[in-house]
Formats: structure tokens, C-alpha cells, sequence
């Protein structure tokens, strides 16, 4: 039952032309109470997952490792084009600075065990607006993952078949990948699983098929090391360092499906990522160094590993090494799409991305929209590039840079501003600051390689940005387009009603919307700091202030008034008082959901203490404001 129930302050009559006499103006808020919201179990749905928590260590493993294990199939050439002799060296610096991240990524996985990565811990720390541009880098990283694993592909693929035409293949291979997800077809752990122990294999394989070559010809290593590098060998090692850091790319991918791994995984995922790479990636490249003479190695960047194992071992050894690189790359280009629809999709729900994204196909219940787009840009960008490995891997390292920067300094503010969120691993002030100045110091190394790489990243990145920025001024927009039609009108002494009138009703379906708060007690500046986050970051003009009680003693004495008082200070936003009879937590959350029809990421609630008896993951998506 849902009763109303007088303010214990009435709302003054607004001032005859003042704005809250307009047509937008959103009311003054009410208060009401739900006695009958039910105590009947009901399923708890999750924003960004069906079941959660379901997968285990080495399931959640391979997702991921497909993803950061590929990148060695084109990261040695990279890195010896750039630091020549010392790309071993520059390897084993980007593994240290991976092991600093391995506590900065798990300290924020633990404390908001939420799908997301960089775009959800500054969601939750920070403004909407700046999670959305950490979001929009995140965009442009896995288009980046996409076009520049498919290329490799096809290059490996090119051993297995001399004509195949390389551009051409790459693009059928994305838009194969995209017909995929479209028909729902999408990535399966156990599927994930079987390529990843596959690829560890080839990768044990051929280190050991090829040491038997490359110790007879350690000669070439020597002649390798003597190999003059423009600019000595700081510089190499800088610029190697910085090109280098693509070989940890997908290691923030385990964070963006933290909600479907089971307890504890999410470390443990972090640790076998950053074990696979501190061991293979340096070790391949001074195998390479030993087997093959440093022109020959930079000559080579998209199928090095095949022609290590052909120099190495034979015939037999490249087509493995071939197969093996098509398949586990085919699998990061399936990541980049599944990841990029789940981002994609929550940004939409957010509504910081158009609503048409959300629209699915009647047949199969995808967002073909999502899809689509992410296949055009994966195909411009490779237009762009002409298949360009070293300009593909600078664009995705200045993208995967920025969003591990951002994963940081989210990190940071987490520190600040959420320091009572229980969190199961906690990053030392050193090794977070350490970390964030080693991924700067390699994203101005991409800067410097190739200025004209910058400029591409721009161009998506700013592209992107445009996008989100018109979708958080649209009603400024609409009221600037119902101003000018309405003047423009005027002076013609004729009138449109229908279009003011459709203006208006979009105006006031975008305002209209309801977000609610949780409010804990009666707390003035609690009840003020969640009104100037609506106002600030959300385009709704209601605010819905829930507190739950067992009973009616337990409510406080001033929170209707202090409500009031809140509402009168900001008569732009709406501010209701619900009450609610239960006790707080995943199912009642559910259960108002359900009733008001708000989603779970439009529900807010303030950082929980140590006693807190909910994860925030149980939750289904609501959000921390404060």
C-alpha cells in the first residue's frame, strides 16, 4: 500500500514569473510511504550479468589471457624495432610495472567488485562526465584490440595460405566476428579455456624447439648486442619501454567481468596474467635475438613468431605457430566485441550514449546497432592505417595507456574519497604513485615515437567524446532549437504547436525520470551533497529520497522537514520522500525497483562502513555518490 502523507512544511506559492511558474518547472516534492513492498524471495537481476559470480580461476584466466597472452605474437618485434639489443631488458620493465598494477587493479576490484573497469571506479569516485571520457578511451582501446589483432591474424594466417589477400581478409574477418555476436553466438569460458591452454602450449613448444637452434648460433645474439642504437642505450630502452607496454594490453580486461568470477578470482586472474607475461615475453625476445639477426626481427613484425619457429625448427613449427596465433588472436578480436557491447550498453543506460544503441533485433535480442558501429570504426580506422602494425600498436598503446593511467588515479580517489569501502587488498601510496608515473612516462614515450599517430588517436577519441558530450547538453539543445523555431515563428506571425509542444515532451520524458537516494538518517549535508550530485551530473529533475525503516519509531524526527528544506533550496529538481517498510538490502532494492520501475543505476546510496552486512556487488548495480 503506498499512502500519501503531508510535508510537515508546506511549499510556498512560486513568484508569479519566475522560472518555476514554466512549463518545465518539475513541482514541488511529496512524501509517501510503502507498507506492502512484500518479504516473498524474489530473483536479484544485475545490471551488467545474469548469474553471478560463476566462473573460476582458470575460466576468468583464459578470458582475459587470451587477450594480454596474444599481444607477445607481435610485441618482440615491436620492441626490438624500437630498442633493438636491449627489448629484453625493455620487456622485463614493462613486467615490473605490471607487477605494481597487479595490487592497484585488485585493491579497486575488491572495494567495487562491479563489470566496468576505469569507467566504474570513476563512475563511482568521480563525476559521470569524466567517467565517460576514461569510457570513451576504453572504446577506442578495444577497437584498437580488434583491427590490430585481426591484422596479425591474417598475417599468421598468410603462412597457412600464400594468396590471401591481407586487408581483405581482415575486414571479413571483423565483419564474421560481427555477424557472430549479432546471431548471439559469444565468447564461452570453456571455449576460451581450450584455445588458452593451447597457446601456453605452443608458446612451451617453441621456446624449447627453437633453444637447440638458437645456442648454436648464439654468435647472432653477440652481433645483435653490438648493434649501434641511434641515441645510446637510455634512449632505446626508453622508447623500447614505451612502444613495449602494448605486450600488457587486455590486463584491465579481467575487470571488466569481475561480477561473473567468484570470490576471490578476480587477484587471482591479475597474478597468472602478470606471471605469463614477466616469463615469456623477455624470454621469446632474446630467443629471438639469438636466433635471428636484428634487420631480419624488425622486417617481420606481424608473423615473427612463425618465422622463429620456421628458422628454428622447420615448417612444422611455423604452421603450429600460425594456427595457434590465428586462433587465440580471433579469440581477442571476439573479446573486443563482447566487451565493447557490455560497455557500450551501460554507457547507453546511463544515457550518456543514445538510446537507439539499446535497440535489439527481434530475432536474436542483440544490440545490433553496438555491433554494427564497432565494425564500422574497426574498418576506418584499419582504412586509415592501411594495416600499419607499428601505427595500429601506437594508437592502441595511447589508448590502453590512458585508460591504465586513469584505472590509477581512480585508484587514488578511491583512497580519498571512499576510504570506508571494505576492500579485501590495499595498494601502497608508493606503488600506486610508482605505477601511474611509469604508464605517463610510456604514454609520452608513444607521444614522441610518432606525433601523426597522436593525431589519429584524436581524431576517434575526440569523435567519441563529441557523441557523449552532445548527449549530456541535449536538453540544453532542445531548449536552444524550441527558442529559436519558436522566434523565428514569431516574426513570421505564425505558430507551430505541435513541434513546441514535441520539443517540450522530450524535454520533460528526459527530466521526468525519477533517481533515488538511500538515505541512511536525516543528515543536512548528506540530503544537500546527494541533490548538487542529481544536479550536476544527471539530466533528471526528480530526486527520490528512500529511507527504509522495520518501524515507525525508527524514523527520523527531522528527515521530511530537512527534505522540504532541501527542496526549497533548489527548486529545479524535484525532491520526493518515500518511506519504506522493510529492511534495506538486495531484496527490498530489487523489490522497489520492480514497484517504481527505476533502474538499479539511477538507485545511489553513500559509502557503506566495515559493518555494512551487503557486498556492493549484491546490490545489482547501485551506485556510490558520496
Amino acid at each position: 500500500m503506498t499512502q500519501q502523507t503531508p510535508r510537515t512544511q508546506a511549499a510556498p506559492a512560486p513568484p508569479e514569473g519566475s522560472i518555476e511558474t514554466s512549463w518545465d518547472f518539475p513541482g514541488w516534492g511529496t512524501a509517501e510511504t510503502i507498507t506492502d513492498l512484500g518479504s516473498e524471495p524474489v530473483q536479484v537481476t544485475h545490471l551488467d550479468s545474469g548469474d553471478a559470480h560463476k566462473l573460476g580461476m582458470w575460466r576468468s584466466t583464459a578470458i582475459c589471457g587470451n587477450d594480454i597472452t596474444s599481444s607477445c605474437l607481435y610485441v618482440t618485434a615491436i620492441a626490438a624495432f624500437y630498442a633493438g639489443p636491449y627489448a629484453p631488458i625493455a620487456l622485463a620493465l614493462v613486467a615490473a610495472v605490471l607487477y605494481l598494477y597487479r595490487n592497484v587493479y585488485a585493491e579497486v576490484g575488491t572495494a567495487l567488485p562491479l563489470n566496468g573497469g576505469a569507467y566504474n571506479v570513476l563512475l563511482n569516485t568521480t563525476t559521470k562526465g569524466q567517467a565517460s571520457l576514461a569510457a570513451c578511451l576504453t572504446i577506442l582501446s578495444y577497437i584498437a584490440t580488434a583491427v590490430l589483432s585481426a591484422d596479425a591474424a591474417m598475417h599468421y594466417a598468410h603462412n597457412l595460405y600464400g594468396g590471401l589477400p591481407i586487408i581483405l581478409a581482415t575486414i571479413g574477418l571483423l565483419g564474421l566476428f560481427a555477424l557472430l555476436n549479432i546471431f548471439g553466438i559469444t565468447e564461452s569460458a570453456t571455449v576460451a579455456l581450450v584455445i588458452f591452454l593451447f597457446h601456453i602450449l605452443t608458446l612451451i613448444v617453441l621456446v624449447f624447439a627453437v633453444l637447440p637452434a638458437a645456442w648454436a648460433h648464439r654468435e647472432i645474439l653477440a652481433q645483435n648486442w653490438s648493434h649501434p642504437m641511434p641515441g645510446g642505450a637510455m634512449k632505446a630502452i626508453f622508447f623500447g619501454f614505451s612502444a613495449a607496454m602494448l605486450g600488457i594490453s587486455g590486463f584491465e580486461s579481467s575487470a571488466n567481468f569481475i561480477e561473473e568470477q567468484k570470490p576471490g578470482v578476480f587477484p587471482k586472474t591479475l597474478r597468472n596474467m602478470w606471471g605469463i607475461v614477466a616469463v615469456f615475453n623477455p624470454i621469446i625476445s632474446v630467443l629471438a635475438l639469438t636466433l635471428l639477426p636484428l634487420a631480419a626481427i624488425t622486417a617481420r613484425p606481424e608473423d615473427l613468431l612463425a618465422h622463429m619457429g620456421l628458422v628454428g625448427s622447420g615448417v612444422w613449427l611455423q604452421k603450429w605457430v600460425s594456427i595457434d596465433a590465428v586462433l587465440v588472436l580471433s579469440g581477442a578480436v571476439l573479446t573486443s566485441y563482447v566487451g565493447v557491447t557490455g560497455l557500450v550498453r551501460r554507457m547507453s543506460l546511463d544515457r550518456c550514449l543514445p538510446q537507439i544503441l539499446l535497440r535489439e533485433n527481434h530475432w536474436r535480442h542483440t544490440n545490433h546497432w553496438i555491433i554494427l558501429g564497432f565494425f564500422a570504426l574497426c574498418a576506418s580506422i584499419l582504412a586509415v592505417s592501411r594495416g600499419d602494425l607499428l601505427m595500429l600498436g601506437g594508437v592502441y598503446t595511447i589508448a590502453f595507456l590512458s585508460v591504465m593511467s586513469l584505472f590509477a588515479v581512480g585508484n587514488i580517489l578511491l583512497k580519498l574519497k571512499r576510504g570506508r569501502l571494505p576492500r579485501e587488498i590495499r595498494a601502497s601510496w608508493f606503488a600506486v604513485l610508482l605505477a601511474l608515473a611509469s604508464t605517463c612516462t610510456a604514454l609520452l614515450g608513444n607521444v614522441l615515437i610518432k606525433p601523426a599517430y597522436v593525431r589519429v588517436f584524436l581524431f576517434y577519441f575526440l569523435s567519441a567524446a563529441a557523441v557523449v558530450g552532445l548527449m549530456f547538453i541535449r536538453v540544453q539543445l532542445l531548449r536552444l532549437i524550441l527558442a529559436a523555431s519558436e522566434s523565428f515563428l514569431e516574426r513570421r506571425g505564425e505558430s507551430n504547436n505541435k513541434f513546441s509542444h514535441w520539443i517540450m515532451a522530450q524535454i520533460q520524458e528526459i527530466n521526468g525520470r525519477a533517481v533515488i537516494f538511500f538515505a541512511e538518517d536525516d543528515t543536512l549535508p548528506m540530503l544537500n551533497h546527494a541533490a548538487i550530485y542529481v544536479l550536476e551530473n544527471e539530466q533528471n529533475k526528480r530526486l527520490r529520497v528512500v529511507h527504509t525503516y522495520v518501524h515507525e519509531s525508527d524514523i527520523p524526527q527531522d528527515l521530511a522537514k530537512n527534505i522540504a528544506l532541501i527542496d526549497h533550496i533548489y527548486p529545479e529538481l524535484r525532491i520526493d520522500l518515500l518511506l519504506v517498510q522493510g529492511e534495506f538490502g538486495p531484496q527490498l532494492i530489487e523489490r522497489l525497483a520492480r514497484r517504481l520501475g527505476v533502474p538499479k543505476n539511477y538507485m545511489f546510496i553513500g559509502t557503506p562502513s566495515n559493518r555494512f552486512p551487503h557486498s556492493l556487488a549484491s546490490l545489482g548495480g547501485v551506485r556510490l555518490i558520496m
